[in-house]
């Protein structure tokens, strides 16, 4: 067996690269499984910053090998995200061996994130085991090392103070919104989307003491979402936004049917809609031509377009009475497949974070911090890489066990053979059961004695052997990257 996998992030990758890279995530595992024969295992991390693809292989690899491989994966990626062979083969990041171990076990632990130690990516990679499960692509390899890699997420969590720290995209995300918010504590939240950036944000707004949150869902997942969180539902999106201070947005639903979302009652053209980006809420709404949430503007995909943002902003201005203009509002989008149409900041009292605003505001953190965290995960790594070589080289140990075993019957057999014609000479009775496993408890151990050294040097061969054909691997996955690389810079479409 031998782990590959190819990662693109936003290490490597612009996230609207990024984005559409991802599109097809959900079902990248399912197919490589089913149409790569060597391939016995695939688990897949899509978040917010990421695109990784865990592969166990069933097949020696060479360089060749591990480049045909990658062009044939980055061409099913290609098909179910509508990118290109040439885009998908480009951006990723190809590792194989011991380099899949490290890498893994940095992201669960936070050391590869947009917010360097942010907690949120260890229940992303659980969730990424689950799905395989749940798909039926992994395999006793990935499970071995992605519960590993949780575990050591863990440790790192416990034993460090990137762990004690609260960082996260969300936390990230409030920072920035709380400096242009009223009080915590009469700030009104609209959180639209109910996965676990949801969850997160919730349990984030009430730890600063926001109590006002509501919840919006294109699936209709708001009402469950919201008894189990403690949170209030609504239906209408628009409604909810004309009375909100902030909202944030995290449900990557993007390119999804809208059904569930409530069309905008709106006759803005484009005349109008000028105006209103321009601030101005009053007089009347004429010319048809503007789109509602599920019009044609959806097909753009976005859950929150300009449309229903300036109808909501339009509401809260006729609340606002005689004040000379509605409340600000602050929209945080996190989600990788934005929710949010980038035109939104351009309408009057609206800022908009997403998430390249919030990369370029991500804090730095303490060297030594970051040094003991990557210490706990080459350690582990280490470990992990020793007992899966170590398998590497049960094949040849079962072997000669099997030989021994073989020989210890026969030996068991003729010392047994060689007492009963002794004692039948004598004109005693045969060996009783106790006699022979006496002799075959002196065989076993006098075999297995003899059998410890040739074991030992059969498992470092074995050992040995693995490691040098991974070396070659891991050389051939770095030319490949660099080579990807190499192609992304040459190519000024490719980073944009």
């Amino acid at each position: 067996m031998v782990l590959l996998s190819l990662t693109a992030s936003h290490r490597e990758l612009d996230l609207d690269a990024l984005e559409r890279l991802s599109t097809g995530s959900s079902s990248v595992g399912r197919v490589v499984v089913g149409t790569c024969g060597p391939v016995a295992g695939a688990v897949v991390i899509s978040t917010c910053n990421r695109f990784e693809l865990y592969l166990d292989v069933d097949a020696p690899l060479s360089g060749d090998s591990v480049r045909h491989a990658t062009r044939h994966v980055a061409e099913l990626v290609a098909h179910a995200s509508g990118v290109t062979g040439d885009v998908a083969a480009r951006s990723f990041a190809v590792r194989t061996g011991p380099e899949v171990t490290e890498h893994l076990f940095a992201v669960a632990s936070g050391l590869d994130a947009m917010v360097v130690g942010e907690r949120e990516i260890a229940g992303q990679v659980k969730r990424a085991l689950a799905e395989a499960r749940e798909q039926e692509t992994t395999s006793k390899t990935l499970e071995l090392l992605f519960q590993t890699a949780s575990r050591t997420s863990k440790r790192v969590g416990t034993d460090t103070e990137l762990g004690a720290a609260g960082r996260s995209v969300v936390a990230l995300a409030l920072d920035l919104a709380e400096r242009e918010l009223p009080p915590w504590d009469g700030a009104r939240a609209v959180l639209i989307g109910t996965g676990s950036y949801a969850g997160a944000s919730v349990a984030a707004l009430r730890a600063r003491g926001c109590a006002d949150i509501r919840v919006y869902s294109q699936s209709g997942r708001a009402e469950a979402f919201a008894e189990s969180h403690g949170v209030q539902p609504v239906d209408s999106l628009v409604e909810a936004l004309a009375d909100a201070d902030l909202v944030v947005s995290c449900s990557g639903a993007r390119g999804r049917a809208a059904a569930a979302t409530q069309p905008v009652e709106t006759d803005l053209d484009d005349e109008r809609l000028g105006d209103m980006v321009a601030g101005n809420f009053g007089g009347p709404t004429s010319l048809p031509g503007l789109v509602s949430e599920n019009g044609p503007e959806a097909s753009l995909g976005h859950v929150l377009d300009t449309a229903a943002l300036v109808r909501a902003r339009e509401r809260a201005a006729d609340r606002a009475g005689d004040e000379p203009e509605p409340r600000p509002l602050v929209i945080l989008d996190l989600a990788l497949h934005r929710d949010v149409d980038p035109r939104v900041a351009d309408v009057e009292g609206v800022l908009l974070f997403d998430l390249a605003t919030l990369k370029a505001h991500a804090p730095a953190v303490a060297h030594d911090v970051v040094a003991q965290a990557q210490g706990i995960v080459d350690a582990a790594a280490r470990r992990f890489e020793e007992t899966r070589l170590g398998r590497e080289a049960d094949a040849a140990v079962v072997a000669l066990l099997d030989e021994a075993e073989v020989r210890v019957r026969a030996e068991i057999a003729d010392a047994v053979a060689r007492l009963t014609e002794k004692l039948a000479a004598r004109g005693e009775p045969a060996p009783g059961e106790s006699d022979v496993d006496a002799i075959a408890h002196d065989v076993r151990r006098r075999v297995h004695a003899e059998l410890h050294d040739k074991i030992v040097a059969v498992r470092a061969r074995a050992t040995a052997k693995a490691r040098a054909a991974e070396t070659a691997l891991v050389q051939g996955a770095e030319a490949l990257t660099l080579e990807a690389s190499a192609q992304r810079d040459a190519d000024p479409t490719a980073r944009r």
